[in-house]
């Protein structure tokens, strides 16, 4: 029996310190490594010689502008697809680390890293590897071995989503879920939960926004009798009801600072000890995060734990926008009117041909939360057994956002768009909080998180 080939890894850096430091870390951990100056060395030795992972810095010159990194991660992306490529970058450059990632690098690190992180950080991109093209697995093929109930689509950046969480969910690596309001973040987590060994334990959904300080640890860990005034029995906390199972932590970029640590502590040993209780307990959970806000651009201004983000972001699925899959608005749109119509009790209501071309066109900045809000409004006000264009304008159900395209979302970033749809609601809904935060699938806590980000006053007092 041959034995197993070494990993080999290109470290592309025009540090020579780097270099070296990088290629002992590798050979220490078990790989094969290599370096390159730059962009041209690099490319000959990925012509010349198969590598299983790339390391690349995001300079190379005097300019620090990234711009000579992302070039390379194209040139290298063009001619090696299937070759994931992690970036080393400073914490001052992460958003363009975030831009590469987008671009196609598999995740980044950060220089000066830690060798622990870092080679957890290697070996599990080489066990994930890159999802094959989108195009080669249709979603029969996926759907006949996976169980990806709900998740309604079939375009190619869906398709490489459900193909990572098809090679993550046996494993207990934990999963960062990151996209807009409205993507669809639970419904991954829950198919992450349901695809792995831990399907018949439990999922235990918390949102993180929505948990004060003052009952953090309480929540979190449980409290034993008489630890508090109020403690008049023994409390289980959401890590243990999660034993043997999945904990999801939607809204993660909502947590405190100084919660951050007490979570950490936990997801380091996975040990816990409840309010009161004299000795710690141990727990067997897998993390699953989801957030739309960008968890690395948060520990760059200072607000979000950098050891604690590489403890949750090991595997990052980001969720493509419903704008950048228009091509599964129609089978979205049916799904839901068909799931609407059911849970009324109402009799099979169907979408005129050019009813879904103006909802394909839309650019829903809510993501499939607004589709299914305007669909849902439309079904029961117009009351047809055919919905046309026509009824969608009458109605009046499509927001501002979308009603003959007036709004337009180009050009404007997550947080604008976050801060027009919340005036949107606030101005549909009278300034009602408890409303507002339904209509948007928020808590009322962290809509008051957000009206105070976005200097934003309701009705009730939230400001």
């Amino acid at each position: 029996m041959e034995p197993q080939r070494r990993r080999r890894v290109l470290v592309v850096d025009d540090d020579h310190a780097v270099q070296v430091s990088l290629a002992l870390l590798l050979k220490q951990a078990g790989f094969d490594a290599a370096c390159a100056d730059g962009p041209r060395e690099a490319l000959a030795q990925l012509d010349a010689t198969p590598f299983d992972l790339v390391l690349q810095d995001m300079n190379f010159s005097l300019q620090t502008s990234g711009e000579e990194g992302l070039d390379l991660l194209a040139r290298v992306k063009a001619a090696h697809p299937a070759l994931p490529v992690l970036l080393m970058t400073a914490w001052g450059s992460i958003a363009l680390a975030v831009r590469g990632v987008k671009a196609g690098a598999a995740n980044f690190f950060t220089k000066p890293w830690d060798n622990a992180q870092l080679v957890d950080l290697i070996e599990a991109t080489l066990d994930l590897g890159t999802p094959p093209a989108a195009s080669s697995r249709t979603r029969a093929a996926l759907d006949a071995k996976y169980d990806f109930t709900d998740i309604v689509g079939a375009h190619p950046k869906l398709l490489k989503v459900l193909e990572t969480i098809a090679q993550v969910a046996a494993t207990r690596a934990p999963v960062l879920i990151l996209g807009e309001s409205g993507t669809g973040k639970e419904l991954i987590a829950d198919a992450i939960h349901r695809n792995s060994p831990r399907r018949a334990a439990p999922i235990v959904k918390i949102n993180m926004g929505a948990i004060t300080t003052s009952l953090f640890e309480s929540e979190m860990f449980g409290h034993v009798r008489g630890a508090f005034t109020d403690a008049r029995d023994n409390r289980k906390g959401h890590i243990a009801s999660a034993d043997g199972g999945t904990l999801f932590l939607d809204e993660i970029g909502e947590l405190n600072r100084g919660d951050q640590v007490k979570l950490l502590r936990v997801l380091q040993d996975q040990r816990y000890q409840p309010v009161g209780a004299s000795r710690a307990e141990q727990a067997d959970v897998r993390v699953i995060s989801a957030t739309n806000r960008e968890l690395a651009e948060l520990v760059a201004a200072g607000d979000f734990r950098e050891d604690l983000f590489y403890r949750l972001n090991l595997i990052t699925i980001r969720l493509p926008p419903l704008r950048e899959r228009r091509s599964d608005i129609p089978l979205l749109a049916r799904h839901i009117v068909e799931h609407v119509a059911d849970s009324y009790g109402l009799r099979a209501v169907a979408l005129a041909p050019q009813a879904l071309d103006w909802l394909a066109a839309q650019p829903w900045p809510g993501n499939i939360r607004q589709l299914k809000q305007t669909l849902e409004r439309t079904l029961l006000l117009a009351g047809k057994d055919v919905l046309t264009q026509a009824d969608f304008l009458a109605t009046s159900a499509v927001d501002e956002g979308v009603s003959g395209g007036r709004l337009g979302v180009d050009g404007m970033t997550l947080d604008q768009v976050e801060r027009l749809m919340i005036e949107q609601a606030l101005r549909q809904h009278a300034g009602n909080i408890s409303r507002v935060a339904k209509a948007l699938g928020l808590s009322r806590t962290a809509l008051y998180r957000r009206l105070e980000r976005h200097g934003l006053a309701g009705a009730d007092g939230a400001a």
